[in-house]
């Protein structure tokens, strides 16, 4: 079992990683247009925390509070 203020907690960082995430993404395919070489990482980068935010939620779910 967990605590709520750790619920929180992951709850905070789960937010910051989509919303981080996809704007890191955003950020990225603007800047693969100028730089490949910087653009694709700054892409998948994004997009791999923004998955781990999403994969965050399901184990949030899955998790009660004392």
């Amino acid at each position: 079992m967990t605590t709520l203020h750790s619920l929180k907690r992951l709850q905070a960082l789960i937010w910051v990683l989509i919303y981080g995430g996809l704007l890191t993404l955003v950020l990225g395919l603007s800047m693969e247009r100028t730089d490949d070489a910087t653009g694709w990482p700054m892409v998948l980068g994004g997009g791999g925390f923004a998955l781990l935010g999403v994969v965050l939620i399901y184990v949030r779910s899955r998790l009660k509070a004392d």
